[in-house]
């Protein structure tokens, strides 16, 4: 009875399938057939209350049958593609040029900062990282600036929970509160980099925005000195422009280095001969740096005047502008596709 009644499915399946004119008959016909609550799926249900000779003899059968309809579907939605087919309208003529697509690619700060971070990696320098909202203590207290102190007012500070607070939190104004995290939890020698973003509240200008990139550089160690110092950076400035570059320090203040400096490069346009971008000096001031203050160090978890270390922070988007010959810092965030499909 069981084994007739699948025959007879197969059949009129078979038969309906040959007569679908359209995919939507032939998706209807496979619910109908051997969906899950098609006459066919109830027969194999089924199966269980069998006796165990009949339930081998009509599960093979079953099987096969619903075989030979699925192969009956596929064949049939083959042919209906066939017929389907429009050659004239899908020929191409592959003598036509192809439409160029357009696709995206880095900003050319995150192409300048991953220069940075090969070119200091290549010399055995780790890239660190730190929150960009900071704790008050980081940002000020632990870099030798307590509150009151007039070194303070140099950065132009966004202040998120108020000075008046026990502990303040701003948006870091420099990326040196990652020094004392990194130095926290590490002990020396080390050698690290620092590239991140900074917050001023000031006012922007060809030159100056509020919102902008820095990388720090930090080497500690037992017998480290000045003269490593010069020679790092010459090394970095070098490979960076791509030709010999000078370096020069001239005396400085900041609260945590000692002596500190602002650090100068030999200008990359007249090679220091003198010139309308370096003002006929021959030099170009690129940004702080100076031997870490031991008193950074004791905030730190170091003993005084164990180690020795130095420090700068120099900001990308003024690197790129000196590379790429970019006269205003303001187009890095402009938005603007003329300036961004140039590099």
């Amino acid at each position: 009875m069981l084994e007739q009644k699948i025959l007879d499915i197969k059949k009129q399946a078979i038969e309906e399938i040959g007569k679908a004119a359209d995919s939507k008959k032939l998706f209807d016909l496979k619910v109908k057939y051997l969906g899950r609550k098609s006459e066919f799926t109830e027969i194999l249900k089924g199966l269980k209350d069998l006796a165990v000779e009949e339930k081998r003899k009509i599960g093979q059968l079953a099987n096969e049958v619903k075989k030979e309809i699925e192969q009956e579907l596929d064949k049939a939605e083959r042919n209906l593609r066939a017929k389907s087919f429009d050659l004239s309208k899908e020929k191409i003529d592959i003598t036509i040029p192809g439409h160029k697509k357009k696709i995206g690619h880095l900003n050319i700060l995150t192409q300048t900062q991953n220069e940075i971070e090969d070119l200091f990696t290549s010399m055995g320098f780790e890239i660190a990282d730190g929150p960009e909202v900071e704790l008050e203590y980081y940002n000020f207290d632990a870099l030798n600036m307590p509150k009151d102190h007039p070194a303070r007012d140099m950065w132009d500070t966004y202040w998120i929970k108020g000075k008046s607070n026990k502990e303040g939190i701003v948006l870091r104004t420099h990326t040196s509160p990652v020094q004392m995290r990194y130095m926290e939890k590490h002990q020396p020698p080390l050698m690290i980099i620092v590239p991140g973003k900074c917050f001023r509240r000031e006012a922007t200008d060809a030159k100056h925005e509020h919102t902008f990139y820095q990388f720090e550089a930090l080497v500690v160690g037992k017998d480290i000195n000045i003269g490593n110092f010069k020679y790092v950076g010459e090394q970095f400035f070098s490979k960076f422009f791509k030709k010999d570059i000078k370096v020069r320090l001239r005396p400085s203040y900041f609260p945590f280095t000692e002596p500190s400096f602002e650090f100068d490069i030999s200008c990359t346009v007249c090679g220091g001969k003198g010139c309308r971008t370096c003002e006929n000096i021959g030099w170009l001031e690129i940004g702080g740096c100076g031997m870490v203050n031991q008193a950074v160090f004791e905030a730190a978890g170091y003993k005084r005047n164990a180690w020795q270390g130095f420090a700068w922070g120099f900001g990308i988007e003024r690197l790129a502008m000196m590379k790429y010959k970019i006269s205003e810092i303001r187009l890095f965030n402009s938005g603007d596709l003329r300036f961004i499909k140039q590099f």
